[in-house]
C-alpha cells in the first residue's frame, strides 16, 4: 500500500486538513522527519496520528513526547484526548519531578506487560536533571528501539552547550523513529537548525559537528571584549544550500499557505506560578491579606480578593500605599518563549499597565526598539493612530502591538497579525470578544490563532470557564452552535 492509500483509508478519530494530510504523507513511514509546522497549523495532530499509525503497523511500541512546561500538559489533557483513536489501547502519563506514591503507581503502568500503546510525557526542562534523564533513559530501554521520540517547540534544544540537549541527543537513538516540531525553527540565526537536526540524524546537513556547520554557513569575525580575543557571526552564507538539505527531511506549512483552516483557532500555554506566586496567592486567598517586605495588600470584598488574587498570577502586586510590586514569576518567560514558535506580526492583550510596561521593555530588548508599539490609556491618542499605522505596514520594522482590551479592544483594525496572544483575561465577555476581532475581521486573509497564558489551579482558569460559559449561553439564546473555544 503505498504512502498515500495509507492515508486515505486510515480511520482517524479527527478529521486532517489537507496540509496535515500530505504532512502526513510526507512523514509517517520516514525514521526521522521535522514538522516544521506554524503554530495554529495542527503539528500536534500530526504527530498524533503518525504515532497511532505506526504502532497500528507494528513499527514501535510506545511513545516519548518532550515538550516545554508551558505546553507539555496539553499533550496529556488535550492532543492526545482529542485526535488519538478510540480503538487504540494505550496508557499515558505526565511526568512530574516530585513524585506521590499516585504518580509513581502511573509512572509504573508504562513498565507493566500489557499490550497497549504506552506513552511518555514530559517536559524539555526535565533532561537537565540526573533523575529526568534517567526515566527517559530506562523507558526507551524498555521499548527496546520500537519508539518514537518527538520534540515539540524544538528550538528548545537549539543550544548545543545546553545541558538538556545534550542528554536528549544522548538518548536519541534508543528511539528507531524520531520528530522535531516547531513553527519557526530559525528563531535568531540559522545555526538553530544544527543541534535540531543532529538530534534527528547528523547526517542530514552533513556536517559532524557544530564547528564545522558554522564555519560552512557563517561568517566569523574576530572581536576583543575585555582583552579577550573572540569569535562572533558577521554574517551568514550559503542558505540557499541549506535551505535545499532541509527539503529533504522536512515539511514546512504556513497559515497563509492552508486555505481549508477554520477561521479562529485557539490553544493554551500553561504558566506555573513561581514559589513567590504561590506564597503570596495562598496567603491572600486565605487571610485575604498578602505581604511584600513589611507592606501590606489587603481587600475589603470578594471582588477586590479576585483582583487581587489575578494581579498575583499576572506577576505584580498592588500595595495599600499604591506601590506596585513585581512578583518573580514566569508568565513573561511563556510569553518570550510561545513568540520563538511565532512568525509574522503578533497582538498581545494584558490587563494591567504594569504587565504592558515589562512586556514592551522585554521586547524592544529581545527584538529591537522598533519592533514594538504600545496601545493603552496612558499612551497620547495621536500616538496611538500611528501606532497602529506603523503596525499595520506589511513590510515595516514593527512586529508587535502590545494593548489592553479596555481601550484597544474596540473600532480598531489590525488585520496585519495572524495571532493573538492574551498574557490575562478579565471577565468581560464583550472586551474579550471585540479585542479577538481587531484581527479577525474585513481585510483579514487567513486564519487568526489565539493564545490564553493561564495558570492552573488558580482564578485565571475561573476567568475563562466564566468566558467559555457566557459564550455558549449567548450563542444558545442566539439559536446558534456552541462556540469552539479554548
Amino acid at each position: 500500500m503505498s504512502r498515500e492509500d495509507m492515508i486515505k483509508n486510515y480511520k482517524f478519530k479527527t478529521k486532517p486538513y489537507d496540509h496535515q494530510k500530505l504532512a502526513l504523507e510526507k512523514s509517517w513511514a520516514e525514521k526521522t522527519y521535522a514538522l516544521f509546522m506554524e503554530m495554529g497549523t495542527g503539528k500536534s495532530k500530526v504527530l498524533v496520528d503518525n504515532i497511532a499509525i505506526l504502532y497500528e503497523k507494528d513499527a514501535i511500541r510506545g511513545a516519548l513526547i518532550v515538550a516545554p512546561k508551558g505546553v507539555y500538559k496539553n499533550w496529556h489533557d488535550i492532543e492526545l484526548p482529542v485526535h488519538l483513536p478510540d480503538h487504540i489501547k494505550h496508557s499515558k502519563v505526565l511526568w512530574e519531578a516530585s513524585q506521590t506514591k499516585k504518580k509513581q503507581y502511573e509512572l509504573d503502568t508504562l513498565f507493566d506487560n500489557k499490550k497497549e500503546l504506552k506513552i511518555l510525557i514530559m517536559n524539555v526542562e526535565a533532561f537537565s536533571t540526573k533523575k529526568g534523564l534517567d526515566f527517559a533513559h530506562s523507558f526507551l530501554n524498555m521499548l527496546a528501539g520500537k519508539a518514537l521520540l518527538g520534540i515539540d517547540e524544538s528550538t528548545t534544544i537549539k543550544n548545543p552547550t545546553a545541558k538538556r540537549t545534550k542528554s536528549i541527543l544522548r538518548i536519541g537513538n534508543l528511539a528507531s523513529y524520531r520528530r522535531i516540531l516547531t513553527g519557526s525553527p530559525v528563531t535568531k540565526s540559522p545555526l538553530d537548525l544544527y543541534s535540531q537536526c543532529e538530534f534527528l540524524d547528523e547526517k542530514h546537513l552533513g556536517h559532524p559537528s557544530y564547528y564545522s556547520f558554522r564555519a560552512r554557513y557563517a561568517h566569523m569575525i574576530k572581536r576583543n571584549f575585555g582583552g579577550r580575543q573572540v569569535q562572533i557571526v558577521g554574517s551568514y552564507r550559503r542558505l540557499d544550500e541549506l535551505a535545499v538539505k532541509l527539503d529533504n527531511f522536512s515539511y514546512r506549512v504556513l497559515k497563509e499557505d492552508c486555505l481549508d483552516l477554520p477561521p479562529k483557532v485557539f490553544t493554551t500555554r500553561t504558566v506555573e506560578l513561581s514559589d513567590e506566586q504561590k506564597e503570596k496567592y495562598a496567603m491572600m486567598k486565605a487571610t485575604a491579606i498578602a505581604e511584600h517586605k513589611g507592606e501590606i495588600m489587603s481587600s475589603q470584598s470578594a471582588l477586590t480578593t479576585l483582583l487581587r488574587l489575578h494581579q498575583i498570577t499576572c506577576g505584580h502586586m498592588k500595595l495599600d500605599n499604591e506601590e506596585v510590586v513585581h512578583i518573580k514569576n514566569n508568565r513573561l518567560t511563556a510569553l518570550m518563549d510561545c513568540l520563538e514558535e511565532t512568525d509574522g506580526k503578533v497582538i498581545i492583550w494584558a490587563n494591567y499597565v504594569a504587565d504592558l510596561k515589562n512586556i514592551v521593555a522585554a521586547l524592544k530588548k529581545a527584538y529591537g526598539e522598533a519592533s514594538t508599539v504600545e496601545y493603552h490609556g496612558s499612551v497620547d491618542a495621536t500616538l496611538r493612530q500611528e501606532n497602529i499605522a506603523l503596525f499595520q505596514q506589511e513590510k515595516g520594522p514593527t512586529r508587535f502591538f502590545v494593548g489592553n482590551a479596555q481601550t484597544g479592544g474596540y473600532g480598531i483594525t489590525l488585520t496585519a497579525a495572524n495571532t493573538v496572544i492574551y498574557y490575562s483575561n478579565n471577565y468581560d465577555l464583550e472586551k474579550r470578544l471585540q479585542s479577538e476581532d481587531r484581527a479577525h475581521r474585513i481585510g483579514q486573509t487567513g486564519s487568526v490563532t489565539y493564545v490564553d497564558l493561564v495558570a492552573e489551579k488558580t482564578i485565571d482558569e475561573r476567568i475563562i470557564k466564566s468566558l467559555k460559559d457566557k459564550v455558549n449561553i449567548a450563542n444558545e439564546i442566539m439559536g446558534e452552535d456552541i462556540k469552539d473555544w479554548i
